[in-house]
């Protein structure tokens, strides 16, 4: 029973930060709080046919969904309990690779997961059912990546939205994206448009998440945040700026985080 992340031989490399395998021992039950992301990403639940996440509410309401789920990328956090994390397997997309694989509009995805059933009808079933059979990890994870690579022979990236992420991903500014959008040679709306069918969400937004995940990253690499560098380091205006920001999309202020931060950045335990 292991964790194992590889990531993919080209041409899905440039879709896929990774594809994952998670074989644990059932833990305890408790809730952890799951942090945005630009990349959409598609779960596999091989204990049970059967994906939950809970409303960030006082009652905790459950949104069950099929055991084979894509959806993402999300703007605010989401909440699942450990339980269910007994063996699973997980594909993360880059930003934008889940349209360049599948053709989907990657804003629909950001509203709701869409079960794979749904997409694939019979080939996700057999998909499945085929997993549920394969013993090992390695043997899952090669399975799994193959599956992938017949949906399409070819990535199908817009290379001007593609650049433009790219830009934003390394210098989140909001001011630049009018330049972006003009060197494009598109209107503004027709770059809107293929920006949020390619990513899921406006570039202002995308720009925003990419700011608030360098947040993420320094703050759980340093033992004691420094947050008014961190703010700084980030692009904010000031501290202020910052733990609004953090807040909106993770769902709990920056020294919250800081206090209840696992060993993954991404995974809150609550």
């Amino acid at each position: 029973m292991d964790f194992l992340r590889i990531v993919p031989a080209p041409p899905l490399a440039s879709i896929i930060e990774a594809i994952w395998d998670w074989d644990m021992p059932a833990a305890a039950f408790r809730y952890e709080r799951i942090l945005p992301g630009p990349g959409a990403g598609l779960i596999i639940n091989l204990l049970e046919d059967e994906t939950r996440v809970y409303q960030d509410d006082e009652n905790r309401h459950c949104i069950r969904a099929s055991g084979s789920v894509i959806g993402g990328p999300y703007r605010h956090s989401w909440i699942i309990d450990t339980a269910e994390q007994v063996r699973v397997m997980g594909v993360n997309f880059h930003p934008g690779g889940v349209h360049a694989l599948l053709g989907i509009s990657a804003e629909e995805l950001g509203v709701r997961d869409i079960n794979l059933e749904d997409m694939f009808g019979a080939g996700a079933r057999r998909l499945r059912q085929r997993l549920l059979e394969t013993i090992g990890p390695v043997q899952r994870l090669a399975l799994l990546e193959q599956w992938l690579r017949t949906l399409r022979d070819e990535p199908a990236w817009d290379a001007t939205i593609l650049h433009a992420m790219t830009v934003l991903a390394r210098v989140p500014e909001v001011p630049g994206i009018g330049r972006l959008q003009r060197e494009s040679g598109y209107s503004a709306h027709r770059f809107g448009l293929l920006f949020r069918r390619h990513v899921g969400m406006t570039a202002k937004q995308y720009a925003r998440l990419m700011r608030f995940r360098r947040v993420v990253d320094a703050a759980h690499a340093a033992g004691q945040p420094d947050w008014v560098r961190i703010a700084v380091d980030g692009g904010y205006c000031d501290q202020a700026h910052m733990s609004h920001e953090f807040r909106r999309f993770a769902g709990i202020s920056p020294s919250e985080f800081a206090a209840m931060r696992g060993p993954y950045p991404n995974h809150v335990p609550l």
